[in-house]
């Protein structure tokens, strides 16, 4: 389960934890008991109990028989709102990718000090590499998060590692922050970051940017084991990357006059 924190840069403390329970109850499969959610959270139990109680007053969260604490059923039409911005556009344009390289590939966004899957079309391969939609992962260990780190400028980024840290996953995760920065230069002038074998040791992932048409960072990536990810193949992914994430752009944007 990923590691909670009320430690936020700023913002109302009472709100980040009710959504830090909701992520907890979430990654845990959708239901837990009280104490199975004070054992993975700092927040005090008292505190748990109070916010609980508003969330399943606000139908965020519902309390099933066995006195578990499950995801409410308000969630759902929200979940389907925030989809419907990028669900269709983006699966199509992923899809595409899938059929011209054969591997996954990913649509993230930049969420607080994270990257966060959105959608996700895999590979036809029996080996393949596969994350699931709604997944939060670290920056600077992975192809999308670098693509994202890569739109800010070093004030920001400096922030989110102060805050986040730079845990070493494998033996080839950029680990220092000036070995972070000198990688994010190479992506600002070359237009993608790769993730070579940075969060988990076989996989290599190239990624690319996209624009903000939404005032939202996001990043197109396609993954695979290293076997065949080969710099032929991320040569060959790169233009074709990028004509989708300018599709994906202006789709997203006539989405929004």
């Amino acid at each position: 389960m990923a590691e909670q924190s009320t430690q936020t840069a700023g913002g109302v403390q009472s709100l980040h934890r009710a959504l830090d329970l909701l992520e907890i109850v979430a990654q845990a499969g959708g239901h837990l008991a009280i104490g199975e959610i004070a054992a993975v959270s700092p927040i005090p139990l008292p505190t748990i109990h109070r916010l609980l109680r508003t969330l399943v007053e606000r139908g965020y969260m519902r309390q099933l028989p066995n006195r578990r604490y499950a995801l409410g059923f308000r969630l759902v039409p929200l979940g389907d709102a925030a989809n419907a911005l990028v669900g269709v556009n983006a699966r199509a344009v992923l899809s595409d990718l899938v059929a011209e390289l054969g591997e996954t590939a990913n649509l993230a966004v930049l969420s607080g000090d994270h990257a966060e899957y959105v959608a996700q079309v895999p590979s036809k391969h029996s080996m393949r590499t596969f994350t699931e939609v709604g997944r939060r992962v670290e920056l600077h260990c992975t192809g999308v998060g670098k693509a994202l780190l890569s739109r800010l400028d070093d004030t920001a980024v400096q922030g989110i590692v102060r805050r986040a840290g730079l845990a070493p996953h494998t033996r080839h995760t950029l680990s220092t922050a000036e070995a972070l920065t000198a990688a994010l230069a190479d992506i600002r002038q070359r237009g993608y970051a790769l993730d070579e074998e940075e969060q988990e040791t076989g996989v290599r992932c190239v990624a690319v940017p996209l624009a903000a048409p939404m005032r939202t960072w996001m990043a197109i990536s396609v993954s695979g084991p290293v076997a065949r990810m080969t710099d032929a193949m991320v040569d060959r992914a790169v233009p074709l990357m990028r004509a989708a994430a300018g599709r994906l752009e202006r789709a997203l944007a006539a989405d929004l006059r």
